[in-house]
């Protein structure tokens, strides 16, 4: 018999996402619309609502359920928003965004992932997404500047780059810290040319962010200090 994906997709939202605290309804409504099954690795579909993340290939993974409802709630998101994805992995967080915001440009620095990302998209009929291969760390000047920009990997510090690619009145997501399974969510707020507000949202744990601003390929990062470790966008047990 075929699994009910349906079923289990509302399911997902009532006891992992809105039971945790996530109120916006056009966060709940747009993880309703959005089929994860399309977006986990062949084989793993049946896991797909599971409360935790899967793997997607380029040893990465999608994130858990409720951390990607828990960013696109922090960012706020409106109708008319355009959005930046840094670490898009499958597509997944960029599709549901893409179910409440004018526009979302997705950043991948791992090529299979973008072109399987791009299928899926495609298949779904989800338009108002582009993606690229990219360093993240350096955001999408030519698309700059975004209302909100949300990154799906832990950096040892905020890139400047990406705060100064946001409007005035953007918020930015993203993790870091220094030490493994101990990032902090942050929330970055800018109220003007050069005035910004910083937000403590609790603990995550991340893959690390890969970049010119962002740890190195060689797992340190400029003071010497070894990478976060290897799991995607998941809550640490005590901020569940």
């Amino acid at each position: 018999m075929m699994p009910d994906y349906g079923r289990a997709r509302e399911r997902m939202v009532d006891t992992q996402i809105a039971r945790r605290g996530v109120r916006d309804t056009r966060v709940l409504e747009a993880i309703r619309q959005v089929p994860r099954e399309e977006f986990v690795d062949p084989g793993f579909e049946e896991f797909a609502y599971d409360d935790g993340p899967l793997p997607i290939g380029a040893n990465q993974t999608i994130s858990q359920p409720y951390m990607v409802a828990l960013m696109i709630e922090a960012a706020g998101l409106q109708p008319s928003d355009r959005v930046l994805e840094v670490g898009a992995g499958s597509g997944y967080a960029a599709a549901v965004m893409s179910r409440i915001a004018a526009r979302v440009y997705a950043i991948e620095r791992h090529e299979q992932l973008v072109a399987a990302a791009k299928r899926r998209l495609q298949k779904l009929g989800y338009e108002n997404v582009e993606l690229r291969v990219g360093d993240g760390t350096r955001g999408w000047p030519e698309a700059a500047p975004f209302d909100a920009i949300l990154v799906a990997a832990g950096g040892p510090e905020v890139p400047m780059t990406l705060k100064e690619e946001l409007a005035i009145g953007g918020r930015l997501i993203i993790p870091v810290g220094l030490q493994q399974f101990h990032q902090t969510l942050r929330k970055v707020t800018r109220l003007s040319e050069t005035q910004y507000e910083e937000e403590d949202l609790g603990g995550v744990a991340f893959v690390p962010l890969i970049g010119e601003q962002g740890w190195a390929e060689n797992g340190r990062h400029s003071a010497g200090n070894p990478v976060p470790g290897r799991s995607r966008g998941r809550a640490l047990p005590e901020g569940l």
